[in-house]
């Protein structure tokens, strides 16, 4: 199964879009998200703070950032 990292934070609405994204496709694809907040380390405040919402796939790395589609989100996954 795939699992996606959600890298986001509280009270950011594009990440908020974002993880209505998510869900809607959660209802049709077998996946599981497992929520990162940003704010908990520096480095990945670092890394994400001006990208969040960023989606991260674990197997490959590879990297989903703000704006996506739910289409670009499920070609992703």
């Amino acid at each position: 199964m795939t699992i996606l990292n959600f890298y986001t934070t509280a009270g950011c609405h594009l990440c908020e879009h974002a993880a209505v994204l998510l869900t809607q496709l959660k209802a049709v694809r077998n996946f599981e998200v497992v929520e990162v907040d940003i704010v908990t380390e520096e480095r990945l405040i670092a890394r994400y703070g001006t990208r969040i919402p960023v989606v991260c796939r674990s197997d490959t790395l590879q990297e989903l950032s703000w704006p996506f589609t739910l289409e670009q989100l499920e070609s992703f996954i």
